[in-house]
């Protein structure tokens, strides 16, 4: 069988890619050998999402006297209703997913694909005991956990965020190892949800690269809700009893019934066969140029592969880009523009330029802020949580940067990404209009004060 595309993967990078290039013409196989949809769908972005959906809900009913809402009874959940949906909304997602791809025309083999090599100007692809012979190459094999070489880790029972999405049963308490996006999220759903939860982080603030500001905000709100941070400190060790850290050149016990691991992931770059192709690899990933090429002229790589931007949202521009340079339409991959959300309650979102990348790059700039409270809309619909918005201008007032804490936060930072994008100075922001009432207006109260 001959293709004119091999796409191996079915994450958001691949069935992206593989909609795509069958769209523009292209006779298209997409291996998977687990799920369509990947992580993102299965494992990720949509099961997180469904269950914190779940939280915020049971947060606004627990808070519901304060919008003048009584809750007959008192409100009450059901963690495995909770779990339920979550799986029905996976299962008729990766549904449509697999339909829209086929409906192109593009053709799904859900078997494992591994490269034998390249002959006569065709990659080699061995899949389901068949043979698939392509002229381009995209591999979309996405990342994996990972998991740290911690003394003890491997005689307990613990979670990575597979098994805490699965779990019907709360644990009492619950020590998670790691206070990124993902490790925050899983905070946020498990305090929700009452479980004690601690955060070990061995940096000094939560959520990596983000911005340091509305980090910090964010921890605050949850240290009142009762999750206790432990910073800038280090696990040295694992047992049934709990987690051991050290801090401060002391060590102590931090209890818990369960721990979840969540330190980030990694390229899954073993068992495709990339060493067939002698493809280069850079840091973490496969190394790729503007087009989403590799060193290899006929072979594209998106998504987390890549090791650059392990964003779902980013996979999908990435092959977008990639099917378009095969195409030959012009197209190129900016990295400037791409939203982090993180999607607690409240939700924290940024785009663009943070101030300590800035800094430490010894570039210039000024920061316009307002409280989220500037907004109307916000006021209406939040009475617990303040927030923060803050943008970032250089010394021509552009807009190149963009950071906020509260809802929808995940909904609005899009308007500031398309700012940055296109450049736009501060005066040329202002003549954008915002509907009223809308949280989104706060851009327009910051950049008039």
């Amino acid at each position: 069988m001959i293709y004119d595309i091999a796409i191996i993967g079915g994450g958001p990078a691949g069935y992206t890619a593989a909609e795509r290039a069958a769209a523009g013409g292209l006779k298209t196989v997409l291996f998977e050998k687990k799920a369509i949809g990947g992580v993102c769908l299965n494992e990720g972005c949509i099961p997180t999402k469904t269950l914190l959906y779940s939280a915020k809900l049971w947060d606004n009913m627990k808070g519901a006297a304060k919008y003048g809402i009584s809750v007959p009874d008192g409100p009450a959940f059901d963690m495995k209703k909770i779990i339920d949906r979550k799986n029905k909304i996976v299962k008729k997602l990766t549904g449509g997913v697999k339909m829209t791809v086929t409906s192109y025309g593009a053709v799904i083999v859900e078997q494992e694909a591994v490269i034998v090599g390249e002959q006569d100007g065709l990659f080699r692809i061995s899949a389901g005991g068949e043979i698939y012979e392509v002229t381009y190459l995209l591999v979309c094999t996405g990342s994996d956990t990972v998991i740290p070489p911690i003394p003890g880790l491997s005689e307990i029972d613990y979670w990575t965020s597979k098994e805490a999405l699965e779990s019907s049963v709360l644990p009492e308490s619950l020590v998670i190892i790691g206070g990124g996006v993902i490790g925050m999220e899983f905070a946020s759903f498990f305090n929700s949800m009452g479980v004690q939860v601690s955060v070990i982080e061995m940096m000094p603030e939560i959520l990596g690269a983000m911005d340091k500001e509305t980090s910090a905000m964010l921890r605050s709100e949850y240290q009142k809700r009762g999750i206790n941070f432990n910073l800038n400190t280090k696990v040295t060790a694992v047992s049934k009893e709990g987690v051991t850290i050290e801090k401060d050149g002391k060590s102590s016990l931090v209890k818990a019934d369960k721990v979840l691991v969540s330190v980030g992931r990694k390229a899954n770059l073993g068992q495709v066969g990339l060493d067939k192709l002698n493809i280069e690899l850079l840091r973490n990933g496969v190394k790729v140029d503007e087009h989403l090429l590799t060193s290899h002229p006929h072979v594209y790589a998106c998504g987390d592969i890549t090791g650059r931007s392990m964003l779902a949202h980013t996979a999908i521009r990435e092959a977008e880009v990639a099917i378009n340079h095969i195409l030959g339409v012009e197209d190129r991959m900016n990295y400037d523009c791409i939203p982090g959300v993180v999607y607690t309650n409240p939700e924290v979102a940024g785009v663009g330029k943070t101030e300590e990348e800035l800094k430490a790059a010894g570039i210039s700039y000024h920061v316009q802020k307002l409280p989220m409270v500037y907004s109307g809309r916000f006021v209406a619909e939040n009475e617990t949580v303040n927030g923060l918005c803050k943008m970032i201008l250089d010394d021509d007032d552009r807009i190149i940067g963009c950071h906020i804490l509260g809802n929808p936060a995940s909904e609005i930072i899009v308007i500031a990404g398309i700012a940055i994008q296109k450049g736009y100075t501060v005066e040329e922001f202002q003549k954008s209009v915002f509907p009223h009432p809308t949280v989104g207006e706060i851009f327009h109260e910051i950049l008039f004060s």
